[in-house]
């Protein structure tokens, strides 16, 4: 391809990308293909010639898009959100052209730079204390990763990587059922083992640990010859939106000294309006924070903001600095690579950048407040309907409901049915979950270009495909 034809190709999947999002309403949510479809599509072999991009986009057309699940679609009520919006897409795009390696400071010093500026504005945003400095991490999962690696190598005075774990104290770190699952996979990598996630009862409507359980179990552990090396606690947890009282669970963790992860990875983008920091209050106390842009501001995957209190505990479990990525002759510079587990960085910061500036805090604070606001007029017209309960009352955008019509024993299998027959309709997305031992049907608003009449549409469709399941 030679540059005429990428001018010409740019500008014609920019109208196509226009014209996808125009008609997005009228598509299914969720792809409607049988496994194997799209791999059985696909030419066993590869060609020995090249092709012209007629012929490659209009296999892209009919081959792939069939098997696309529409996350950016307004009904898309599953899961948590992955907002792409304009802004960063053309953001992205510019990364993709220019296509820097920034894993250093001489690498592309204005893709570190900006990071440097728009973790700050990020941290400002959501009323962080102004010695929180961050990262940008490719997702949560990653972030809280690190943060379990600074615990333990903190715990172990820093000789973990060195003599590996074998001989060391057995650490424990703990939380509650409700943190997600990136947790679990992060205490397999960094080899504390599974047995060693401690999992602390909650209490409450918040759902989040009890604080006198935590400190029952961290005494009983030093007791029993362990080593307590962390607490990852959660804001806005994925299943019911559960929540830890940050405040109380910083108690215990000072009593102990204990480093505390706070992963609000949905939640978090929410504390860019001030009154619903309440949920989160105490985090200036933790070590670790992290939130997704990507998620709930419209800064497209992936994008995960992770702040630390004190960076150089991260920078010291994680850096390595042979002579061939040393940067000689720049004092002061900051290289993200050591702050993070790849080596290899892409230029993240540009879409924060162009979000922030395009729609501005005000422009989505005020997304925020309706999907809120829409979510909980829905949870209550969920709740006057008959034949439904409402199973976990909303936590910002998020609810839980069950349909339970009278005489049905097995509730379990009726919802499971229904969420399988709403999302074999297309209309909306809903995903399950199982709290208090019931399958509960989720639903959370979140999608950028989401509005009142399509939140709406959520109990429309469940309760007509719902009676036709009696």
């Amino acid at each position: 391809m030679n540059w005429a034809d990428f001018a010409q190709w740019g500008a014609r999947i920019a109208e196509w990308g226009k014209t996808y999002h125009e008609t997005l309403r009228d598509r299914p949510v969720r792809a409607k293909t049988a496994p194997g479809d799209i791999f059985n599509a696909l030419p066993v072999k590869p060609p020995q010639s090249g092709e012209n991009m007629d012929a490659v986009f209009a296999d892209f057309e009919k081959t792939v898009m069939p098997g696309i699940t529409h996350w950016q679609h307004p009904r898309f009520f599953a899961y948590f959100p992955a907002n792409a919006t304009p802004p960063s897409m053309l953001a992205d795009f510019l990364t993709t052209v220019i296509a820097p390696q920034c894993m250093l400071w001489q690498t592309s010093p204005a893709a570190t730079e900006m990071e440097t500026r728009m973790i700050d504005w990020l941290r400002q945003s959501i009323g962080l204390p102004t010695d929180f400095m961050g990262v940008i991490q490719d997702s949560a999962s990653s972030a809280t990763l690190a943060a379990v690696l600074t615990m333990r190598e903190k715990t172990l005075g820093w000789v973990g990587n060195a003599e590996g774990l074998p001989g060391q104290a057995t650490l424990r770190v703990y939380s509650s059922i409700e943190v997600h699952t990136s947790v679990d996979r992060a205490i397999w990598v960094t080899g504390i083992g599974q047995d060693n996630l401690v999992r602390v009862p909650t209490s409450g409507p918040s759902r989040g640990m009890d604080p006198e359980a935590l400190d029952t179990a961290i005494a009983a552990d030093l007791a029993a010859g362990y080593r307590p090396a962390g607490i990852i606690a959660s804001t806005g947890g994925t299943g019911t939106g559960g929540s830890d009282n940050i405040d109380a669970v910083c108690d215990v963790a000072e009593k102990y000294g204990l480093f505390v992860h706070v992963d609000a990875a949905w939640a978090g983008a929410a504390m860019i309006c001030p009154e619903f920091r309440d949920m989160w209050q105490g985090v200036e106390r933790a070590d670790s924070v992290v939130f997704n842009p990507h998620k709930w501001l419209g800064v497209q995957f992936d994008c995960s903001a992770h702040f630390l209190r004190n960076p150089d505990d991260l920078v010291k479990s994680l850096a390595i600095q042979p002579e061939f990525l040393k940067t000689h002759g720049k004092d002061g510079v900051i290289n993200y690579s050591e702050w993070s587990v790849p080596l290899g960085r892409r230029f993240r910061a540009l879409k924060i950048w162009f979000v922030l500036r395009t729609y501005g805090l005000g422009g989505l604070q005020d997304m925020i407040r309706n999907h809120v606001l829409w979510a909980k007029e829905l949870c209550e017209a969920f709740r006057a309907t008959p034949d439904y309960e409402i199973v976990t009352e909303p936590v910002l955008s998020l609810f839980t409901f069950r349909y339970a019509p009278a005489g049905v024993v097995d509730l379990d299998n009726l919802n499971l049915r229904l969420v399988n027959a709403i999302n074999d309709d297309g209309r909306i997305y809903l995903t399950q979950t199982r709290t208090d031992d019931k399958l509960v049907i989720r639903f959370q608003a979140g999608q950028f270009s989401a509005t009142r009449d399509d939140v709406m549409t959520a109990l429309t469709v469940t309760d007509e495909i719902a009676k036709t399941l009696n």
